[in-house]
């Protein structure tokens, strides 16, 4: 008995010490550190290609001058082939019946333009007028004998042809797109120093009252015209043919800016009626005129031509012509310019002041008598 007392004892004690021990442990262990966070991963970087050397700064000074730039090459190219030189001669017999040869008398130079492949060039008439001996050189220098189609001088336009493979015609442009401020370039051979090629712009359209011609309706052009030049190329920026180069005027003989040519429109007009016949037929009212009154403008009639087409409409001397079609008659010279431009049998209203009062007489014009030379 007394030894099983002393077991239960010992193993009361021994589960006391065990309790003991356990609880001391729960309180002197650490608690477990807290999971970490959960990580990214990265994902493996690819190859870059390196970064672009940026643009270096635009150069002002650059700019600038590729803006001033400006070339006119094309247009050049394409208008140059058919740009000529037309030579002349005044030649007469030496000796009885030619024997002694050719004496001559004068000899000119101007520029001419390829129309079409089968040879027609446009020039001034004032280029071959009086001349017996003609000839085209060709811008390689081929040099060709030429034939005198047509003159019309009221325009002062003459048409040639040449027998020569391989022309290249000009493309003709239209006025309707031409303003005063275009630039436009004239080509022919001033001076005869050879095909030359002048910048200007387009300085005025439908000048008239210079006093060169019967028909004057002209593009003025700061472009220099040098004597040679009359009869060549006044072209746009395309190389198309927008006039004939006709004229200057200048107080030394030289280009001082102002230049005049004919318009392609009028151009193609009388070349048409060229080559059918060989002139143009213009219309004709049968009027001497004037100046009309001081402040009031118009033309007033001085004298009518018995029978024509004036007369018979009833226009009387003391007439003042203010209005013939559609143009307003601001001085004699535009009742001249206005009727040229006409053909004849054309119908035309024509406006009247007779002592004070407006009236409106219906005019069929005739065809203009030929001019005569006095002597």
């Amino acid at each position: 008995m007394g030894r099983f007392t002393a077991t239960v004892v010992q193993l009361i004690l021994a589960a006391v010490v065990g309790y003991a021990a356990a609880r001391y442990a729960l309180r002197e262990s650490p608690l477990p550190e807290p999971a970490p966070p959960p990580v990214a991963i990265a994902p493996v970087p690819q190859p870059v290609a390196p970064p672009e050397k940026p643009a270096p700064p635009p150069n002002p000074s650059a700019s600038t001058a590729a803006a001033l730039s400006v070339s006119y090459r094309s247009a050049v190219e394409r208008a140059a082939p058919s740009v000529v030189t037309v030579h002349s001669a005044k030649t007469v017999a030496r000796g009885p019946l030619g024997l002694g040869g050719r004496r001559l008398l004068a000899q000119g130079l101007g520029s001419g333009v390829v129309i079409d492949t089968a040879g027609y060039i446009v020039t001034n008439n004032h280029v071959v007028a009086d001349a017996n001996e003609l000839a085209v050189a060709l811008p390689d220098g081929t040099l060709r004998p030429t034939r005198l189609i047509g003159v019309d001088p009221d325009s002062d336009l003459a048409l040639l042809k040449i027998d020569a493979p391989n022309l290249k015609p000009i493309t003709f442009g239209d006025m309707k797109s031409v303003a005063v401020g275009d630039v436009v370039l004239a080509m022919g051979n001033p001076l005869g120093v050879g095909q030359t090629v002048t910048q200007g712009i387009v300085s005025a359209l439908g000048r008239k009252g210079i006093g060169i011609n019967p028909i004057e309706n002209f593009i003025q052009t700061d472009a220099a015209i040098n004597p040679g030049n009359s009869g060549g190329a006044l072209i746009d920026t395309a190389g198309r043919l927008i006039g004939i180069n006709s004229a200057i005027l200048s107080r030394g003989g030289g280009s001082e800016g102002i230049g005049f040519a004919i318009p392609v429109d009028i151009t193609q007009k009388v070349v048409a009626s060229l080559q059918k016949t060989g002139r143009v037929s213009r219309g004709y009212l049968g009027v001497s005129t004037e100046q009309g009154p001081s402040g009031e403008g118009g033309a007033t009639v001085v004298a009518v031509q018995r029978g024509g087409p004036a007369d018979r409409a009833g226009i009387q001397p003391g007439d003042v012509i203010v209005r013939l079609g559609d143009h307003a008659i601001e001085q004699a010279s535009d009742l001249a310019t206005t009727i040229l431009e006409l053909d004849p049998g054309t119908r035309v209203p024509v406006e009247i002041v007779r002592d004070g009062r407006r009236a409106t007489v219906d005019v069929q014009l005739g065809t203009r008598p030929p001019l005569r030379r006095a002597g």
